[in-house]
């Protein structure tokens, strides 16, 4: 664990607190799919990514969920700082959107390294200023944005995250994420195809000039 905490975190915390995360922490390996945080649970831990990537999203009253953000190597994720900090129950929910590493803080640890490390409380600052950039930009997109260009988005950070241009997401998939229906999202791509910006295949979308 130590050695993969300096890959990723060693530019950021000092040794000491490398090594006490690493006393602390617990190593996690999940698999593409796997929920590690439910809206209505208490927040135990603090995730610190380590390889991989993890979608946050929100539920309306309807059940409906609206994708927020994704968390990769060297984020946290400032919702799960909040309930932490206050014992609250989480308001998010939490989906590794692939095979993901990541290690897990003791929620007890965050209010001891913020007064003890002042590269944590650097991180945990950052990490607030990011996610809410990242709100801000969702929340811009859909007010001010239409739902084709807020798709075309949406299928350029996939890209991004995945590293390539395949994405293995059913159109059912990327409606609950855009907080849209099935039926609009497979018009606009298949809108999208006609202009050939992509290829539409039976498990998967390929992107070719987005």
């Amino acid at each position: 664990m130590i050695q993969e905490l300096k890959q990723g975190y060693g530019h950021i915390f000092e040794e000491a607190l490398i090594n006490e995360i690493a006393q602390v922490g617990t190593f996690k390996e999940v698999s593409e799919g796997y929920k590690l945080m439910d809206i209505g649970e208490y927040v135990r831990g603090m995730p610190l990514l380590i390889s991989g990537a993890i979608k946050v999203l929100r539920e309306d009253k309807d059940g409906d969920e609206l994708l927020l953000y994704y968390l990769e190597k060297g984020d946290t994720c400032s919702m799960t700082l909040t309930c932490c900090m206050g014992d609250a129950k989480s308001e998010i929910r939490a989906i590794a959107e692939m095979d993901t590493k990541l290690i897990m803080v003791p929620v007890q640890k965050m209010d001891e390294w913020a007064a003890k490390y002042k590269s944590w409380r650097n991180f945990i600052f950052e990490s607030y200023h990011n996610r809410l950039n990242e709100l801000l930009n969702t929340l811009d997109s859909i007010a001010f944005d239409k739902m084709d260009m807020r798709l075309i988005s949406y299928l350029k950070e996939k890209a991004r995250i995945n590293e390539g241009n395949i994405i293995k997401n059913t159109h059912q998939e990327i409606a609950y994420d855009l907080h849209s229906s099935r039926v609009v999202i497979s018009r606009l791509l298949k809108k999208l195809e006609q202009m050939g910006k992509i290829e539409l295949h039976r498990n998967f979308i390929e992107i070719i000039a987005l």
